[in-house]
Formats: C-alpha cells, sequence, structure tokens
C-alpha cells in the first residue's frame, strides 16, 4: 500500500537547523511532483515548497525562501527538507504530500523551534 513516512523533526533552537526526510512506497515516487505543508498550531494547513518530478524545478513559500531547500533522491524514493536558520514561526508539524496527484499524505513530524 501507499505510504509516506516523514522523519527528522524534533526541538530546535533559534538559528538551528534541522533536514526531514520522507521516505516514500507504493507508487511511482520518480513520476510525482512532491510537496511540504505543514500546519502550525491552531492553524490551517499551509503549502511551504514544491519539486517537479526531476528534481530540477523547486518552489518555496515567500517566507522560507533563502532558508528551506527541498530536494529528492528518486532512486531512494525519498522526498528532504533542509530547513536552516529555523524562527519560532516554522514551529509546526511538517507532512509530505503528493497534492497534484491523487493525494498520498504522510502522518507528519512535528519541528519545534525554541530557545
Amino acid at each position: 500500500q501507499v505510504q509516506l513516512v516523514e522523519s527528522g523533526g524534533g526541538l530546535v533552537q533559534p538559528g538551528g537547523s534541522l533536514r526531514l526526510s520522507c521516505a516514500a512506497s507504493g507508487f511511482t515516487f520518480s513520476s510525482e511532483i512532491m510537496s511540504w505543508v505543514r500546519q502550525a498550531p491552531g492553524k490551517g494547513l499551509e503549502w511551504v515548497s514544491d519539486i517537479n518530478s526531476g528534481g530540477g524545478r523547486t518552489y518555496y513559500l515567500d517566507s522560507v525562501k533563502g532558508r528551506f531547500t527541498i530536494s529528492r533522491d528518486n532512486a531512494k524514493n525519498t522526498l528532504y527538507l533542509q530547513m536552516n536558520s529555523l524562527q519560532p514561526e516554522d514551529t509546526a508539524v511538517y507532512y509530505c504530500a503528493t497534492l497534484y496527484g491523487v493525494g498520498y499524505w504522510g502522518q507528519g513530524t512535528q519541528v519545534t523551534v525554541s530557545s
């Protein structure tokens, strides 16, 4: 069956870094545009970043441009999000998803930025 499993979240101080991973299985990962979406406490879902199927095109929410980098390894069926210069407003549950295909979502990984 289809699985998207995020990992790499945790507690980090402001200015710190984290790298999220999303391991995909059960579908043709290399054919799908992949996305990261987040949900801050008490707020709605917020799109963060997209990457096209080949990995050559990336798109970002304005507030994370220059700090976050999305990437993928199609040989490993894995999506990544490198997050640098983290700020408290980045605190959220981060999900990987196929927003433009059949709508697969992972279970999410918690990122907390706090001193």
